[in-house]
């Protein structure tokens, strides 16, 4: 009798054990909305969950025939401070001719520093600051598009040799077809749910960096939407005096992006094809222009610019005070064009429109 109530005690001990160790993983998990028990998938380092909102991440997108949802994962750590995250979604389908179509969807989340190289980091800001990204709210240091994001991290996340560390969204979507492929939408659901996952996927980012701040960031207040839709029958572009195109504009599109003291863009394409006319634009936000530390050379790019610059074969690039603290403007792929100066006139709109003194030469403060 002994032995048997011994033995239940020591059953009752070890499934008070086996409780107290679950319900100290619920509590751990509770505060990333990652509860052991619902069966939900979570993504990007436990920052996403399956059915949270957007449609990537519904289960509706596991409707489709051979439908599956994939995720890689590499952790950034103290000692390693990158890391990449991706989620990919892919199903199979007949069309009604019978052909077969496959559906593609990739959404991508890095962390690190921009890149070393000055060329693929010029690129690199043109591509997530530039075209139809607009800040983010609440004086984050960021931007988003709907389709990707980039965020500046706080001081406490800048690597050994002072560079700024920023964490990217990217999605593409594609439809396969047999002699065909058509863009789509990855379904990540507009511009302010984009944002949100962009800063759900930082903040964990920075708990497994080691430099996570007291207060997680956030986006509380609504991400701004274009100023204008995109325009195909112009001669000025972005409306800035100085950008007429003349006869070329009839196959060219442009897009105003925003038009602030922090940041202004102005990206022109070519409507026939894919291929851009020229990016420019301009950078004054703090965190954010630090991306450009160590790239803008240390001397004037040529004579009679202000500041600090570099002029390549694919990108230009310049530096100058204003009002106290640094304006940096960029211009992709304008060697093509250099007959007409698109630069000097950008820059100089741009100086004039904050109330700084002219960049490039021939400019006036008037």
């Amino acid at each position: 009798m002994k032995q048997l109530m011994g033995g239940a005690r020591r059953r009752a001990v070890l499934i008070g054990g086996a409780v107290a160790v679950l319900v100290a993983a619920g509590a751990g998990t509770w505060a990333t909305d990652t509860w052991p028990f619902d069966g939900k998938d979570t993504y990007c380092w436990g920052a996403w969950k399956e059915d949270s909102g957007p449609d990537f991440l519904s289960g509706n997108a596991l409707d489709e025939d051979n439908a599956s949802r994939t995720s890689k994962e590499t952790v950034p750590t103290p000692e390693r401070q990158r890391g990449r995250c991706t989620v990919s979604l892919r199903s199979e389908r007949f069309s009604s001719d019978g052909d077969k179509v496959v559906e593609k969807t990739e959404v991508t989340v890095d962390y690190g520093p921009a890149p070393e190289s000055a060329a693929r980091r010029m690129e690199w800001l043109g591509t997530f600051l530039g075209d139809r990204a607009m800040p983010l709210p609440d004086s984050l240091p960021g931007v988003s598009d709907g389709r990707r994001g980039l965020l500046v991290l706080p001081k406490g996340c800048d690597t050994r040799d002072g560079r700024p560390t920023a964490v990217t969204l990217d999605s593409t979507a594609e439809s396969v077809y047999g002699d065909s492929t058509m863009p789509g939408d990855a379904g990540l659901g507009g511009s302010q749910s984009a944002a949100r996952l962009l800063l759900a996927a930082a903040n964990r980012a920075m708990e497994k960096a080691g430099c996570a701040p007291d207060k997680p960031l956030e986006v509380v207040s609504p991400v701004l939407t274009l100023p204008e839709s995109g325009e195909t029958f112009f001669t000025r572009a972005c409306r800035i005096r100085g950008l007429e195109l003349g006869k070329e504009a009839e196959d060219l599109a442009y897009q105003v992006g925003p038009v602030t003291r922090d940041l202004q863009s102005c990206s022109v394409r070519n409507v026939r094809g894919d291929g851009r006319y020229f990016d420019a634009l301009m950078v004054a936000q703090p965190r954010l222009s630090a991306m450009f530390d160590g790239a803008t050379g240390s001397k004037a790019p040529a004579r009679g610019w202000r500041g600090t610059g570099v002029f390549a074969d694919t990108y230009k690039v310049v530096r100058a005070d204003c009002a106290g603290r640094p304006l940096t403007v960029l211009m992709l792929a304008p060697s093509l064009h250099e007959t007409t100066p698109y630069f000097a006139t950008f820059a100089n709109a741009v100086a004039r429109r904050v109330g700084c003194a002219p960049i490039a030469p021939g400019g006036s403060s008037r």
